[in-house]
């Protein structure tokens, strides 16, 4: 039996977070929509239901068939599988008075629990639902309550089956980690086995099978996630791994030689693509975000097209695709999620070219990909890279792309991230970046009136992008990136900070 737990989503926003929270004991997990129960549900040691916006008593509530897990696999139940597994099993699940959502304390538990060692009186717990479990299951025993909610808590007699009506995966529960544990170390007897080091073993392993003595492309971008894919092919199939680095004329200022510079070390096969003339030229005249994206991506594959025939008999495309990549895009009703914006990586490969995909790093979060990258020897300055779009500046520049405009943000930009670094502020930061406003903004300088562009400065702070918080820079530091700006790079005459936070807002503009 494998050390593997299985997560089966219901469509929760906090899904991946349960997912996250798994990895961060040292165990592996993966999450299946609930209605693609995997065959091989032999290879998982326990099983959790994840909460849903869904509620039991609805027509259409998701229903999965449980048949081979419930008493034969440990299993969890958060939220709204707590609620199914009382509803559907002799239990009774009603509207509630009132909303649950927040903050409460598990007021009352149940001793000697397993589920719940570690645990102190008054803990808090974080609720989200307007359901609530009015009567047990049949052998129901309860765990815990609230002031409000009196079943909070509770497991089957005879079972394995625990169920849960708050989320253990948000930091506000306070020993929501601790709990996670209980449950899988201490009751499913799940192994801590899913380290860094192992990831790299296996992978390596399995790359070489796959792939054997074929060759592969990648295209490396300067980011965390194409360079630790990179490192990880190269031990796998050293020579064999041909990287093509594209400038797209849409990167930071300087960025196509210092990244060429930084991977010269590493060991890597690299040739580095100058088409910044042919992307600019696709773009001429393209003011719609999509048709931006699209346009960015379709020339990408014409040029990488172009410079992997140049490598004789290669058979595969390695790309850098994450799990978050991967999980939004199958929704737990089988069809497509809703497109809030075109993901540059994925989506597959146009049928011209022939051929077939490794992805290393498809079932790895992005802070498993840094300290998968750390146990390789990568440098700590590569590792720490905050993201950056693969259409870069061009989803920056909001309207038509210019060769000026992209020269425009490109300085502002690096006066923007350079004092980040002066200022020790940049590993404090997930992502920062300028945006350049369609905007002409009256300003003086000197005894002149002048009306030139304003730039939107942008930094958040987050784990996965999923959600993202804006960062409450020093006003010192804002002042005197806006001087800088205004005095040194013509043609903007005004510098705001975007405070947004996602939701409701996204990280970029377009």
């Amino acid at each position: 039996m494998q050390n593997n737990v299985l997560i089966l989503d219901f469509g929760s926003q906090y899904t991946q977070l349960i997912a996250r929270r798994v990895r961060e004991l040292n165990i592996y997990c993966e999450i299946h929509p609930f209605n693609k129960v995997p065959e091989n549900i032999e290879n998982f040691k326990a099983v959790i239901l994840s909460g849903s916006p869904f509620s039991v008593r609805a027509e259409n509530a998701p229903h999965p068939d449980l048949s081979k897990i419930k008493r034969h696999k440990p299993l969890l139940g958060v939220c709204y599988g707590a609620q199914y597994l009382a509803h559907f099993n002799g239990g009774s699940v009603e509207p509630s008075n009132i909303r649950e959502y927040g903050r409460a304390n598990l007021s009352e538990i149940l001793e000697n629990e397993t589920l719940f060692n570690g645990f102190e009186k008054d803990s808090q717990v974080w609720m989200s639902h307007s359901d609530t479990i009015a009567k047990l299951p049949e052998n129901g025993i309860r765990l815990a309550s609230t002031k409000d909610v009196a079943n909070a808590a509770y497991r089957i007699d005879g079972e394995e089956t625990y169920a849960i009506q708050f989320h253990p995966e948000v930091y506000h529960t306070t020993f929501g980690k601790q709990l996670l544990e209980n449950f899988l170390v201490n009751i499913a007897k799940v192994e801590q086995t899913w380290t860094p080091a192992a990831f790299v073993e296996t992978t390596v392993s399995e790359i070489k099978a796959k792939v054997g003595n074929d060759k592969v492309v990648l295209g490396l971008s300067g980011g965390v996630d194409s360079t630790v894919a990179a490192v990880l092919l190269h031990k796998a199939i050293g020579k064999n791994l041909y990287c093509i680095f594209v400038n797209n004329g849409l990167l930071r200022k300087d960025e196509f030689q210092n990244v060429l510079d930084q991977y010269e070390h590493m060991g890597l096969n690299v040739k580095g693509v100058d088409a910044s003339e042919r992307f600019l030229e696709a773009l001429k005249g393209i003011t719609d975000p999509e048709l931006k994206r699209k346009a960015i991506g379709r020339v990408f594959i014409e040029v990488f097209d172009d410079e992997a025939h140049l490598v004789k008999d290669v058979h595969w495309l390695a790309q850098g695709t994450i799990y978050p990549d991967v999980i939004e895009s199958v929704s737990v009703t089988g069809g497509p999620s809703a497109t809030i914006k075109s993901h540059h990586n994925v989506g597959g490969l146009p049928d011209f070219m022939k051929l077939k995909i490794v992805e290393p790093l498809r079932m790895i979060f992005k802070d498993e990909v840094r300290r998968v990258g750390k146990e390789m020897g990568i440098d700590d300055e590569l590792l720490g890279r905050h993201p950056f779009p693969g259409p870069g500046l061009g989803i920056r520049i909001l309207g038509d792309v210019t060769a000026e405009k992209v020269r425009v943000l490109q300085e502002v930009d690096a006066i923007f991230v350079n004092g980040l670094k002066k200022w020790n502020l940049y590993d404090k930061v997930w992502q920062a970046g300028a945006m350049l406003l369609p905007v002409d903004s009256v300003g003086v300088m000197g005894d002149e009136r002048t009306y030139e562009k304003v730039v939107a400065l942008r930094a958040v702070e987050s784990t996965d992008g999923m959600t993202a918080d804006w960062v409450d820079l020093p006003y010192k530091f804002l002042q005197e990136t806006s001087n800088h700006i205004i005095n040194r790079v013509k043609g903007v005459n005004r510098v705001v900070y975007d405070i947004s936070s996602k939701p409701p807002a996204t990280i970029e503009w377009e």
